[in-house]
């Protein structure tokens, strides 16, 4: 299944590099940003299977106010037309309990440790999340 990926990353190199990785090994379409606005609207359009969030965005603002990855997957999550997307939060922070919290306050659906090491791993992640997700229809 092809799957339409919104990947937060505020490291273009390594958004590249991860977007070139999913598109080749799971011949997956990746869309990369780091702008709250284009992340919202994505999402909003109905045509975002799941999203890759990293928590850290350096000057990433939202309503004037600063925001991080788990902000940003908290407000998906608890808006209606959004709330159904399935989200990975992206974190070097690997210590159980940081990503237990990530994973409370971001609503998020997983937790992926950066840098990503089994992509096989993540793929197979991806589907089992996608294929659970609560279906909507599509805007044409």
């Amino acid at each position: 299944m092809t799957l339409k990926i919104l990947l937060v990353e505020d490291d273009f190199l390594l958004a590249r590099g991860t977007a070139k990785l999913l598109q080749r090994l799971g011949n997956h379409s990746v869309e990369i940003t780091d702008d709250p606005a284009t992340i919202f609207q994505r999402c909003e359009s109905g045509d975002i299977d799941l999203v890759m969030m990293d928590v850290n965005l350096p000057g990433a603002q939202w309503e004037d106010h600063p925001v991080s990855g788990a902000d940003l997957s908290h407000r998906l999550k608890t808006k209606a037309s959004t709330a159904h997307i399935p989200i990975i939060i992206v974190s070097a922070y690997a210590m159980l309990s940081e990503r237990q919290a990530l994973l409370k306050v971001s609503l998020a659906d997983e937790f992926c440790t950066k840098p990503i090491t089994d992509y096989e791993a993540l793929l197979r992640l991806m589907d089992e999340l996608v294929a659970r997700s609560p279906q909507v229809e599509r805007l044409p």
